[in-house]
């Protein structure tokens, strides 16, 4: 997206009545001076003009570092088989901006998505709104024409001033709290922890899944009187061999998958959705989550050699590949890392987790907005990796490529980095 101040010669007047959702996405990329721009006052004006009540539809808004598009992805799911209808927001997208908006789950439309751009437009007035604002308050546009009764909300960036936050929730979750976007969360978990709680609002129900919630987590709940439900405290998860958990809550056992997602994540939807509808029984909850996934959360993309795919792009998201990559290693298969990244990201950070589980590295440059170059990614790799066989490329294709030339037919090749990393390398593999 663009970063620079908008020309507004060039921006002109919004999308014509019949414009493509690439029209409109090209010109909400230019209407706001940064991408980046924290606040609700503005969002909050448009949103009250577009409804001047709070919505009727039960609210659930997910908070965290990392691990909420699995939460919204099991919570979506598991209130879909009780028998509601569901609209889930999440960001960023991988291929299309549809993606980010699901309707009782399918993607939303064109034409569904345009006319809710149009109706925010209408009421935007001279409001300024960011992307990510704009197409926030698009999507309950969208979830209220098409009157589904859950909406599922993932916060964008932090929690206490994201556009999704201007929405009271119902029921609130934090998945869990480390350290990312330095520059607009603070460098420390009890700051950051205390932006995440920013969506829990008086007296409402809330999970927490995150092992060793900071005091300002807690401190907030508490505070507000929210009834907060912690993993250890309230509920708890036993390994069960290598391919099952077994989630403990209210007394009751339930046998939860240890792949291919963040177990914690779906813990924590697991308890938010039994909450909202005590009805759901253990076998469906269970059938429901045995068959989930989501693209790009350690994805196989290919067999021999394996390759996977996945979004992690801080070194909270890092140690948890790298306890899973560490099965693979157990086995003595040799794991090939192609790794792409921005540049606002703790690079050395993600490395140094993750320089143990891998034997070999590919690095790609990646040629967008806040993307490293080649070199520039090198450079800022080069210290943590001096000690590993390491080749860098002008793409992350290229990347993949040269991975895939030298891996064995028993070999892991992880991809991971950021959403752009993995979207060009799932082009190579889902044309």
């Amino acid at each position: 997206m663009n970063q620079m101040k908008p020309d507004s010669e060039a921006l002109g007047q919004a999308p014509a009545r019949g414009a493509t959702v690439d029209e409109w996405l090209h010109w909400l990329e230019a209407i706001h001076p940064t991408e980046i721009d924290l606040g609700l006052d503005r969002v909050l004006l448009v949103l009250r003009r577009l409804f001047p009540r709070k919505p009727r539809a039960r609210i659930t808004t997910v908070a965290g570092t990392n691990g909420k598009g699995t939460t919204v992805a099991a919570i979506e799911a598991l209130l879909l088989a009780a028998g509601r209808t569901v609209g889930a927001y999440t960001s960023p997208h991988l291929v299309r901006y549809n993606e980010r908006v699901r309707l009782a789950g399918r993607e939303i439309s064109d034409g569904e998505l345009v006319t809710a751009f149009e109706r925010v437009e209408s009421a935007r007035g001279g409001v300024s709104l960011t992307y990510f604002e704009f197409g926030t308050l698009a999507a309950f546009v969208a979830f209220e024409n098409a009157g589904v009764e859950d909406w599922i909300l993932e916060v964008g960036l932090g929690g206490r001033l994201d556009a999704v936050n201007v929405l009271d929730p119902d029921v609130a979750v934090i998945t869990s709290v480390d350290i990312d976007h330095i520059g607009f969360l603070g460098d420390n978990r009890e700051v950051i922890g205390f932006e995440k709680a920013g969506i829990l609002r008086p007296g409402i129900f809330a999970v927490c899944a995150d092992p060793e919630p900071p005091a300002s987590v807690l401190q907030q709940a508490s505070a507000q009187k929210v009834a907060l439900r912690l993993t250890g405290r309230d509920y708890s998860l036993e390994c069960r061999g290598a391919d099952a958990v077994t989630l403990t809550v209210d007394g009751v056992q339930l046998a939860l998958p240890a792949d291919p997602l963040p177990i914690q994540s779906l813990a924590a939807a697991v308890v938010v959705s039994r909450a909202l509808e005590p009805g759901l029984g253990r076998d469906v909850i269970e059938e429901c989550l045995a068959g989930l996934s989501l693209p790009a959360r350690f994805e196989r993309l290919q067999s021999k050699p394996a390759v996977i795919a996945d979004v992690g792009h801080n070194p909270h998201a890092a140690r948890w590949l790298a306890g899973k990559l560490a099965v693979f290693k157990g086995q003595g298969q040799r794991v090939h890392a192609v790794y792409g990244a921005l540049m606002d990201k703790d690079i050395e950070g993600v490395l140094s987790a993750m320089i143990t589980t891998v034997d070999d590295w590919y690095l790609g440059g990646l040629s967008v907005p806040r993307g490293l170059s080649q070199g520039a990614l090198e450079q800022r790799a080069g210290a943590v990796l001096s000690a590993k066989p390491v080749r860098s490329f002008d793409s992350v294709p290229d990347a993949v490529s040269a991975a895939l030339a030298q891996a064995a037919p028993e070999d892991v090749i992880i991809v991971f980095g950021s959403f752009f990393t993995v979207a060009e390398a799932r082009q190579l593999f889902q044309p």
